[in-house]
């Protein structure tokens, strides 16, 4: 069979691992970290969220990004700093202004594909990763998020997510450890979260397992295509049948290696995990995962003693700093709406998320017939990897296998 390259052990290109491996091919997966799922896939906010598939193409985030930049505890962040690569992608962001309704329906309807996608995978592999199904509640503070909300709601049923609007009264009863003042919310039973790191780590060392192959703990320097294959060079030289790069923010500089444009910008966001290390902060936190619209946050409950809350989004090149006055707002926040739970144990992380203009997935060929890309996931790497692993399994076979693979329609990726 084959031998297929896969740059990155993040939850891209572990799940691209999967589904390659489960179609006959042999493969070899590349990361620098000693560990699977060691960077952006380490501690997100841990929801799997296909009601959060809103693309951000929108000139209302041009003009919020704009007053944000004057605050330094705003969602967003943009260091006003130039690049060439800032300046080009968002140029093109403004670009696909035009694009933003469709590109929203798309991205829902891959998010609901790919449940299927990780419920096979969790159940194949058997991982743990505090997954529940308990849905995911949106709350509202202002009219004006409110309308928006609705209006965005037309948008993810075209794209086969189903929320439910509830009263102030409802949002409160759906999650009664919430305080605040909150004027309405929606709710999406299908939706469900689960901690990254551990499914990412936990499939890895499942698919050791199954025979896949992991080079971790060194960098790849270079990629060299030639007529036949692909070159990895990470210490020695190894030549693959073709290769798939899913490696996150570094999918600039290994395109650019191999010919390809691939204009993915990383945008850091934070997170901190809360200990629950008492019974009443057991008690005071919720159980429902949750988004505050205005302030930009996500939560989730990732078994009995840990809180997830995460936000904002930094355009700050990549720097990995961990910044205080970007991590305060989070701590902030869980005392406001949260005054039960302790706040005394609260561990930081910062990760860079892998952005198209588009918002939306590189996902297919390159401009060399043994060069495909499962990248570019931004936000929704957690909620979109399963299906995007499934659509580059799929033209991969098709390009090996003449499409004696297993393809999956509701799970292909059109226009990639």
């Amino acid at each position: 069979m084959p031998h297929i390259a896969v740059i990155g052990a993040g939850i891209s290109g572990v799940t691209t691992a999967y589904s390659l491996h489960t179609r006959g091919f042999d493969v070899t997966v590349y990361d620098r970290q000693r560990y699977a799922g060691m960077e952006t896939s380490f501690a997100n906010g841990g929801q799997l969220s296909a009601s959060n598939a809103e693309t951000w193409n929108q000139w209302s985030t041009v003009l919020k990004g704009m007053k944000w930049m004057l605050q330094g505890d705003a969602p967003l962040s943009v260091n006003p700093r130039p690049s060439w690569h800032k300046i080009s992608w968002m140029a093109e962001f403004l670009g696909n202004i035009p694009k933003y309704k469709q590109n929203t329906v798309k991205t829902a309807a891959l998010a609901v594909a790919a449940r299927a996608g990780l419920a096979e995978m969790a159940d194949r592999s058997g991982v743990d990763f505090d997954f529940s199904p308990a849905g995911i509640l949106h709350f509202y503070k202002t009219d004006a998020d409110l309308r928006h909300a609705r209006m965005i709601n037309g948008l993810l049923a075209d794209g086969g997510v189903h929320r439910q609007e509830l009263t102030a009264d409802e949002v409160m009863a759906k999650e009664p450890t919430l305080r605040g003042n909150i004027i309405g919310g929606f709710w999406t039973e299908s939706d469900s979260t689960g901690d990254i790191h551990k499914f990412t780590h936990g499939l890895a060392k499942w698919l050791m397992t199954q025979g896949v192959q992991f080079r971790l703990g060194d960098p790849v320097t270079d990629l060299q295509k030639t007529d036949d294959g692909v070159t990895v060079v990470c210490g020695d030289e190894v030549r693959f049948d073709a290769v798939v790069v899913s490696a996150g923010v570094g999918s600039r500089k290994f395109a650019s290696m191999l010919g390809d444009r691939v204009n993915v910008y990383p945008v850091k966001g934070y997170s901190i995990t809360v200990n629950l290390d008492d019974q009443t902060s057991q008690d005071g936190a919720p159980m429902v995962s949750l988004l505050d619209d205005k302030a930009k946050i996500v939560t989730s409950r990732l078994g009995r003693d840990r809180f997830r809350v995460a936000g904002t989004a930094e355009f700050n090149g990549e720097n990995r700093d961990i910044r205080a006055d970007r991590v305060n707002p989070l701590v902030d926040w869980v005392a406001t709406h949260f005054p039960e739970v302790s706040t005394e144990s609260c561990v930081p992380w910062a990760g860079l998320r892998p952005m198209m203009p588009n918002m939306m997935p590189r996902v297919g060929q390159g401009g060399h017939d043994r060069v495909f890309y499962n990248t570019g996931h931004g936000h929704l790497g957690w909620t979109l990897s399963p299906a995007t692993a499934e659509a580059i399994g799929t033209k991969i076979a098709a390009r090996f296998q003449g499409g004696a693979a297993r393809p999956n329609p509701a799970m292909t990726l059109k226009n990639a």
